[in-house]
């Protein structure tokens, strides 16, 4: 649940960026290509993220300039001019990055160095694009208990000096994409804002929450530094320095392959907060988006579409082009220039998010442009949740679909919110969590497939029992599922031959369930067998969400970790591919029969819930 605040302001908020804006045709001298594969990558790179311009702290020699905590204290000084507040004013430094100049002692100490400021309070976080979100909320908690009056939280990034040539090219990984893509998505910049107990006179922004939430315990790492490529040895396993830079073990990596896993999951987040009450699509006047390049730009909207929760172009703020993308200070540097060229008005609402790859994290902050002269500010509605049995028309958010019909609306943002509790608890099961830390082998494979087959192959039968059940002004939906089933009826015989290929040995009709996958088909035989067993449509959400969105993102793993060739994974890559259309059919066959009875959006999303519950069980069974 996001943290509420009612007595913090955001007074001013302050940037610096090094050294003049370098273009797109002056980084060679600074970051240069290695040989033409490299230089074929950063073509590839560049063209997709929309960066013009960039700012270094080291020059074209690779010299530092300028190092990571001066940039930090020169954020602090433009922020503090702006708010015309003295620095022995403040009593708390807060300071999010992915790490310092030194190892050791924190970033925020080395800053308070740096700045000669007093004695004071002082916290470190660190992390990667919200670390700088967690450094405003440690702050921000600190006012709100009346702990400080004014505080500064401050974010900063200086990859620069791991991405030039002289420390680069040694490593060996002249064609490595993993290694290449963030040399050339990744620049430097610090931000600072003060944060104030008491307002000013006249308008001030308010924060009104704070809501961050890592999946960590779901996910594998997505970017690192400091590990292996196969994670396995950290930096400090090597004999020497400079044995772990020879094997890779500081060179910063982005798995690329993950990156739609992230905004998928950022978005259910966001849906889950529309659920909740906290906000709404159509209230948001500004929207501060730091997607890391402009390629994530239209995933993003995408996604909002899908979810029923567009936010038009014309409010969506970016610097990106300009500033470039400078990890957790992008947020921080993007409200100080959207603070300085746009006018606001009272009642308006600027909505921050801000995903990081890391290893999967959302964090998202709401603020609101007050009136301290008006009398009569505008109370914030007391936030509910809403029951599952109850909707509201107001809230818009189809989960699976562009444009999908507002009837639908309510009941698919409920499903969203519950499909992103399942997705979560999917992740953390045995089978995945041993895929996830790299210990899966092809008896892992073998058992998971011994357990799946005999449940898929049940898949058409309680399908067309549910078909069958249907009459009246539900008849018409029997062929839409009708030619679901079809479509899915020889899918347990791909399935069976990639259990096959993994050394399985057994007859399919030796093959059994496990107690959760007997749960489930006994749970799916006994509703399809009541009359008009519209609830099934909730189930089919589940199991096709499974294989679109869930899928597609273990296949990678799978092939890396099991020496397999690849027609071993046929199952797994045809519903990564094809259940989008399934979930296409679901949706219309959702819309008829809510417009036969809208009361049916009950059965629905409690059979989700059910069937979620029951899938679960089966994977913790494997």
């Amino acid at each position: 649940m996001p943290i509420q605040f009612e007595h913090v302001y955001l007074a001013a908020a302050g940037l610096h960026l090094p050294g003049p804006a370098i273009s797109n045709e002056e980084m060679d001298a600074y970051i240069a290509p290695i040989n033409r594969i490299s230089m074929r990558i950063k073509s590839r790179i560049l063209a997709e993220n929309g960066i013009q311009t960039r700012h270094y702290g080291i020059d074209a020699q690779g010299q530092t300039v300028e190092n990571h905590a001066r940039m930090a204290a020169a954020a602090v000084h433009q922020c503090l001019d702006r708010a015309q507040v003295s620095l022995d004013k403040v009593s708390l430094l807060a300071v999010g990055s992915s790490g310092g100049d030194a190892l050791m002692p924190g970033f925020a100490n080395m800053i308070q160095g740096e700045l000669a400021a007093p004695p004071m309070q002082t916290v470190s976080c660190q992390g990667v694009c919200a670390a700088g979100v967690s450094a405003i909320e440690f702050a921000a908690q600190a006012i709100e208990l009346g702990a400080h009056q004014q505080a500064l939280a401050v974010a900063a990034e200086m990859p620069s000096r791991m991405f030039k040539k002289s420390r680069f090219a040694p490593r060996g990984y002249q064609s490595d994409f993993d290694a290449h893509f963030l040399r050339w998505m990744l620049s430097d910049g610090a931000g600072a804002l003060l944060l104030s107990r008491q307002p000013k006179a006249g308008l001030n922004i308010k924060l009104k929450w704070i809501h961050q939430k890592s999946f960590s315990g779901d996910y594998p790492v997505c970017m690192q530094l400091g590990l292996t490529e196969d994670r396995s040895r950290s930096f400090l396993d090597f004999a020497s320095s400079g044995e772990a830079e020879a094997a890779g073990a500081m060179s910063l990596r982005q798995d690329i392959r993950m990156l739609p896993q992230l905004f998928d999951v950022c978005i259910h987040e966001y849906v889950k907060l529309v659920n909740e009450g906290w906000i709404t699509s159509s209230d948001i006047d500004h929207f501060l988006c730091h997607y890391s390049s402009a390629k994530f730009m239209p995933v993003v909207e995408d996604l909002l579409a899908k979810a029923g929760l567009s936010i038009p172009a014309e409010r969506w703020y970016s610097n990106l082009a300009t500033r470039g993308n400078t990890g957790a200070a992008s947020i921080f540097i993007m409200l100080a220039d959207f603070l300085q060229t746009k006018p606001l008005k009272a009642g308006e609402k600027i909505f921050c998010f801000i995903p990081e790859s890391g290893r999967i994290s959302a964090a998202y902050m709401l603020f609101e442009v007050v009136d301290s002269n008006s009398s009569s500010q505008p109370v914030a509605p007391a936030l509910t949740t809403a029951p599952t049995d109850t909707f509201d028309p107001n809230i818009p958010a189809p989960h699976q679909a562009e444009n999908a019909p507002l009837a639908l609306q309510p009941l698919l943002t409920q499903l969203a919110s519950l499909w992103q509790d399942y997705r979560s608890q999917v992740w953390r099961s045995p089978v995945i969590s041993q895929l996830v830390n790299q210990h899966f082998d092809i008896e892992s494979y073998r058992n998971w497939t011994a357990a799946w087959v005999p449940q898929v192959r049940e898949g058409s039968l309680w399908m067309r029992e549910a078909a069958a059940s249907l009459s009246g002004d539900f008849a018409p939906l029997a062929s839409l599922i009708e030619l679901h089933a079809n479509d899915e009826q020889h899918d347990f015989e791909i399935l069976y031959q990639d259990y096959q290929a993994a050394g399985g040995g057994l007859p399919l009709a030796a093959l059994k369930r496990n107690p959760g996958g007997e749960a489930l088909n006994s749970y799916l035989h006994a509703l399809a067998a009541t009359p008009n067993p519209i609830g099934l449509l909730g189930a089919i959400y589940i199991i096709e969400g499974t294989g679109q969105r869930i899928v597609p993102a273990l296949l990678p793993m799978l092939r890396q970790q099991v020496a397999l060739p690849p027609q071993a994974f046929k199952f797994l890559e045809y519903h990564g591919a094809n259940d989008e259309h399934h979930l296409a059919r679901w949706l219309a066959a959702v819309e008829i029969t809510l417009a036969i009875d809208p009361k049916a959006a009950h059965a629905i999303l409690i059979t989700a819930k059910r069937c979620a519950q029951l899938y679960l069980m089966q994977f913790e069974h494997i």
